[in-house]
């Protein structure tokens, strides 16, 4: 009996969903339960490559959390390249960078609200914890969440 086939997953947004839309984010490494990602240096140089393209508006990160063999981010994309392609590229400058063996695709879901917002976000950083990798989750070392830029004065 032939082992079932990971389909191809589908990433495109439909024409209907707003630029700017947030997505919840997980991306696994290969082999699974092996720490890839937060070792010194590899989880630094990881979180320096999520907040370079931040900085530099390839996506607009509102939390990126690293787990040993995975990550989960809340993540909104630009229209063009699009979100495939900018996770694609991302994921192979960090594989050549820092030696991260990735799964071949990722998991995305569109937060459809500030609920679900909320709820993916307190799940991110509850991860940590229910792992037992933490006792609280200001205690994570692995996360990058941009500081907000003040608003000029009136």
């Amino acid at each position: 009996m032939a082992l079932p086939v990971r389909r191809k997953l589908p990433h495109t947004s439909p024409q209907w969903v707003a630029d700017g839309s947030k997505f919840f984010i997980t991306i696994n490494c290969e082999p699974p339960g092996k720490n890839q990602l937060c070792r010194t240096g590899t989880g630094e140089g990881v979180l320096d490559a999520v907040r370079f393209n931040h900085e530099k508006f390839g996506w607009d990160v509102v939390m990126c959390l690293l787990m040993p063999d995975h990550l989960h981010a809340i993540i909104s994309f630009p229209s063009q390249p699009g979100m495939v392609t900018v996770i694609k590229n991302w994921k192979k400058y960090v594989a050549v960078k820092y030696g991260i063996e990735w799964q071949r695709d990722f998991f995305d879901h569109r937060l459809r609200d500030h609920h679900e917002l909320i709820e993916k976000s307190s799940y991110i950083l509850m991860n940590p914890i229910r792992r037992g990798l933490c006792q609280h989750p200001e205690d994570w070392l692995w996360i990058f969440r941009p500081t907000p830029t003040p608003s000029p004065p009136c």
